[in-house]
């Protein structure tokens, strides 16, 4: 399984939106995204790179596993 890397927010985005994530409020750079059954949003800073610390607790936070991430992350490209 290849590492996770740090990408631009816009493809973090594409991610939670196509696991089911909506667009809820943005405070400065910070989007927040929320859906029914996650008790917190994902909040994704609006970076060219979003660091891979940022990634792994939005997965967390989420419920996604890594093996989610990929392959939402393939057909979010």
């Amino acid at each position: 399984m290849p590492k996770i890397a740090p990408v631009d927010w816009r493809v973090l985005e594409a991610v939670f939106l196509r696991a089911g994530f909506d667009f809820k409020r943005q405070q400065g750079s910070h989007r927040a995204y929320v859906k029914r059954g996650v008790a917190r949003p994902v909040v994704i800073p609006t970076y060219a790179e979003v660091p891979v610390f940022i990634i792994r607790n939005n997965l967390k936070t989420a419920g996604l596993s890594r093996e989610d991430y990929f392959k939402l992350l393939n057909e979010a490209r």
